[in-house]
């Protein structure tokens, strides 16, 4: 079986996936594509305007069935959706998290924005249901969460222990400016009147 642990940059898959794969008893391979990417250079070319690599997804394919054949993996990266998975966890985060993590790992202000609109308008989740499916995707808000919840999350799509869930983040307030508070954020004192 294969997992796909995908999300925008930010979101927390690779710690994450790293915390998973140092627990007892997880038999699964955790592979980290953004780096077997850079070191084994399966890219095909480099956008100068991102300052990213264009990743050329049928050299991963491959790299992965010469790797691993039919072994069972967790696969971590933004792109892991867009490869053959049994499953796909989704990892969301509110946009303005993803501003600041991203600004914290050094990005580019304008990569920031990027990723965190991209978060906004659920392009990974979509693109991850266009290409498996509602009944195989498993969307997951790590915005409040520690990573060791966020593993355990992962833990329980890989065992089959939770039920695919899809549409139930919403960061649509930050494309809209909204009012609404920021995440984990106390909600506003319920008004007691009687509307009048």
């Amino acid at each position: 079986m294969r997992v796909a642990v995908t999300g925008t940059p930010g979101t927390g898959k690779t710690t994450a996936t790293r915390l998973l794969a140092e627990r007892d008893g997880f038999d699964f391979d955790v592979v980290h594509l953004n780096d077997v990417v850079r070191e084994e250079n399966l890219v095909e070319s480099t956008d100068e305007a991102r300052d990213s690599l264009v990743v050329d997804l049928d050299a991963v394919r491959e790299w992965l069935a010469d790797k691993y054949d039919d072994a069972d993996l967790v696969l971590d990266s933004h792109l892991a959706h867009l490869l053959d998975v049994d499953r796909v966890v989704v990892l969301r985060a509110h946009p303005e998290r993803i501003l600041e993590r991203l600004r914290e790992r050094g990005e580019t202000e304008a990569s920031a924005a990027e990723n965190a609109e991209s978060e906004a308008l659920d392009v990974v989740l979509s693109e991850s249901v266009d290409r498996h499916g509602t009944t195989a995707v498993h969307e997951v808000d790590t915005t409040d969460r520690d990573p060791d919840a966020v593993a355990d999350e992962v833990a329980a799509v890989v065992a089959g222990e939770r039920d695919p869930a899809v549409g139930i983040v919403d960061f649509t307030d930050y494309l809209v400016g909204s009012t609404l508070p920021e995440p984990g954020a106390e909600p506003p004192p319920e008004d007691g009147g009687d509307g009048a």
